[in-house]
């Protein structure tokens, strides 16, 4: 089973299974996050409010790639 993505999961980090950390969510949107790998310190407390954005540099992350979903998200592999 998967882990699953929910809006309450906006502006958690985001690492890989070895740990580097990869970015926050900006965005949940159904079974997929948009991923800020450089976000500003507005995006954090935009993010750390549950305000959703999401711009050219984000990458998507789907629930097909979740290791787990807790206090961060931990990817299966790497990136």
């Amino acid at each position: 089973m998967n882990a699953t993505l929910t809006g309450d999961d906006v502006g958690k980090t985001v690492v890989d299974a070895a740990g580097k950390e990869l970015g926050i969510v900006a965005k949940v949107d159904g079974n997929r996050a948009a991923v800020d790998p450089n976000p500003s310190v507005a995006e954090h407390v935009f993010a750390s409010l549950g305000i959703e954005g999401e711009d050219e540099e984000d990458y998507v992350v789907t629930e097909s790639m979740l290791e787990s979903v807790d206090d961060e998200i931990v990817l299966r592999g790497t990136i």
